[in-house]
Order: structure tokens, then sequence, then C-alpha cells
């Protein structure tokens, strides 16, 4: 079941395009961003004409020491405030928490006393009932909600869709297709949005998809599944995320056709921005040890391993991947 959704020569106004810079680029360096990033980021992207800016995690700060992680981490409210002010524009405001990682009653606070608009919770699929419990609550509570259902490729497609039927009947306004391990190519894309979209569509929910670079397919698994209809669409300014990273966001902005969308203000970023954090050392982006796990469908903490070990002996590191469970 599909909806219509034109051409690529055409643009969509459900279209939504996310830039989730701070939050999967946060990974890569424990979300220690320098002075005024997230500031100027912020002002790219409202330029940019991006729809969502995601900020970062929402954790526990009863579970994770807040000395050994930067702000994005947590998502503070004043911290978001001293970047947003009351973010009086049209560009909507976004975290993520994980199932289980943070303490609805004591750390969500009311939409009505929140410059945050839109939860986004990430869970797997045997967890999707527990995200359905936070879904439920920060809808309550007066959020937009999304549920990204990671790691995909790793589910029986049975499973998969009886956690999409009881998902698509909770108060989610969008669920996510997430290639966790860059491992999925363009036409299972399209054979996964017409899954999802089956179940979702029929609930009147939205999709949405974040994709990963261990291929070199995130920008056309991204481009693939807006074909097919999916309007929101994660990505990065420079591909910034964990491991081999993410789909680009400044290709996205030259890609979509919508004239709301400017590249040159994310441009600009990555010159003042982007350049000199590479520059400093912070490494992220494709690399053959993500390839290998893309292809073998395994976790790219097992690549994050093998690079940060400075190895270089590939052949022997693809034994070792096919020897994990």
């Amino acid at each position: 079941m599909n909806k219509d959704v034109g051409n690529l020569q055409s643009f969509r106004k459900s279209i939504k395009l996310v830039d989730a810079t701070l939050r999967d680029g946060g990974i890569v360096n424990s979300f220690y961003f320098p002075e005024g990033f997230a500031k100027a980021l912020y002002k790219a992207n409202l330029e940019a004409g991006v729809d969502i800016m995601e900020f970062g995690y929402k954790v526990s700060k009863k579970l994770f020491d807040v000395n050994k992680f930067g702000e994005w981490k947590f998502c503070d409210e004043e911290n978001i405030r001293a970047v947003v002010g009351e973010n009086r524009t049209d560009m909507k405001i976004a975290v993520m928490s994980d199932v289980g990682r943070v303490d609805l009653k004591t750390e969500v606070i009311p939409k009505k006393d929140s410059v945050i608009d839109i939860f986004r919770i990430a869970a797997y699929c045997h967890q999707v009932p527990a995200a359905i419990e936070m879904v439920e609550f920060c809808h309550k509570m007066g959020y937009f909600t999304t549920c990204n259902i990671m790691a995909i490729s790793k589910n029986q497609e049975s499973d998969l869709i009886r956690a999409l039927e009881i998902l698509a009947q909770s108060p989610v306004d969008v669920i996510y297709i997430v290639d966790s391990f860059g491992s999925l190519y363009p036409e299972e894309i399209r054979r996964i949005c017409d899954m999802y979209g089956e179940v979702a569509y029929k609930y009147n929910k939205q999709l949405g998809i974040h994709a990963h670079n261990n291929q070199q397919l995130a920008f056309a698994n991204t481009i693939e599944a807006c074909a097919k209809g999916v309007d929101y669409l994660d990505a990065t300014v420079c591909g910034m995320g964990r491991g081999a990273g993410n789909c680009y966001l400044e290709a996205m902005l030259g890609f979509l056709k919508n004239p709301k969308y400017r590249m040159e203000p994310v441009l600009k970023f990555v010159r003042e921005h982007m350049t000199p954090l590479k520059a400093s050392g912070v490494v992220w982006g494709y690399d053959v040890p993500y390839l290998l796990t893309g292809l073998n469908n395994v976790h790219p903490y097992n690549a994050i391993d093998f690079i940060k070990a400075g190895r270089d002996d590939y052949e022997n590191f693809i034994q070792e991947i096919l020897a994990v469970d």
C-alpha cells in the first residue's frame, strides 16, 4: 500500500528533512563539540530550510556519568534554550531516548514547559512493547513522537510485521526504518518500504528512514525510500555519525526539489566548523572495516574497535566477523 508520491523531479510538501548531526555525530566524540558549534549549526539549519533539528539524546544522569559526556548526551532544557531561545521558527526541535534509558516521570517535562517538540524513541524489535509505553507517556505530555526500530536487518520479517502492527495502533506519529548496520541495498529498501507502508498507512502513520553508510549506500537508500513515499528523512552534516556515518545532509539539500531548501548555509558551516572538527582528529566515515561489517550484516562496533587498534589486516578481520554470532 503506497500513497501518491509523485516522482523524483517533483516535491512533496509532506517531506521533512531531519538533521541528526548533534545526536548521531555526538556518538563519535562523546558529544564534546566546540564552543558555538551547536548554535552555528542551528543557524545554518534554519537558513537551509531544514525541518527538524535533533539536538542529541535525552538519557538519565542516573545511568550515565555527566563527567564523561558533553551536554548533548543529556539535552537539558536550559542547554537547548541557550541555543534556540524560545525557537520562534518553523523548525522543530527533537531529542532521542533509548528504551529504558530515561526516567520519564522525573526527566521528561510537559511540552508546554519545554522548547522540545519531538521525542524520538529508539528500540529493538523485541522492545516495541516498552517503546509503546514511552510513546504513550510522551504523547500524553504533549509531544510529537517517532519510534525508530533498530537493526531490522537482523529480524525475521514475521516478527517485524507483528511489532509494526502493535506499534501502529499506538499514538506514535512516525515509524522509522533504520538500517543500523548499513547492510541494506536499495532494492531491499523498496521492499521494506512496502512492508512498513502496508501497516503504517492503514493506521494513518507516516514513515521515516535513518540510513548508515557502511557500503556508501546511505544516500541511495534514503532517496529510494523517499521515492517510495517515506516522508521523514534523516541526515547529518558531512555524514557525521557512528562508524561509517550517515546520509549526507548537504546531499539531501541538493537532491530535494522543494525550493525552500538551500545548500549554501550548510556548505558554509562545513567550511567553518566541520573541516576544523575533522582536522582536530575527530574521525568518522566510510572505511574498509565498515564496508566489511555492512556486507556481512554485523554490528559496526567490531569495525570501530578494529580501527581504534590501528589494525589493517582486513583479510583476518573478515574471518573474525564471520565468527560473530
